[in-house]
């Protein structure tokens, strides 16, 4: 197994790697919303805040060598089931069908009091020769 870091997304806050590829998956750990610009979390609601942490897993999956197609299983964690509808709206644009499986998990409270946390697998695709 291989840790896979980029400095396009946050830093890891703890002793845990951005993303481990092991074979050809690629476990990407929770991102916050953070935008790495500045190391503070995106500005405005929910929308956004689902947009940074969806942003910072692509550039993640992306320095692993694959994309958000090829996404087989997310876990979202909300601070508030309030926010689910307006998370999924852009939770949508994101992905294409075949969607992938997802987790909606409301939790008391996540790292840094975010009010969304969303982690993945991810497959990489073969190369073509």
């Amino acid at each position: 197994m291989k840790a896979t870091s980029t400095t396009s997304a946050p830093a890891a806050i703890g002793p845990y790697s951005q993303a481990i590829v092991t074979g050809n998956l690629v476990f990407v750990s929770g991102q916050l919303p953070i935008d790495p610009a500045t190391g503070s979390f995106a500005q405005g609601g929910i929308k956004e805040l689902t947009r940074q942490s969806l942003t910072n897993m692509a550039h993640i999956l992306r320095a692993a060598g694959t994309d958000m197609a090829h996404v087989v299983k997310t876990t979202v964690f909300l601070a508030d089931m309030d926010d689910f509808a307006g998370m999924n709206e852009v939770y949508s644009t994101f992905f294409s069908q075949p969607f992938p499986a997802r987790s909606a998990i409301a939790i008391k409270t996540l790292p840094k009091n975010a009010r969304v946390e969303i982690e993945c697998i991810a497959e990489i695709a073969p190369t073509r020769d």
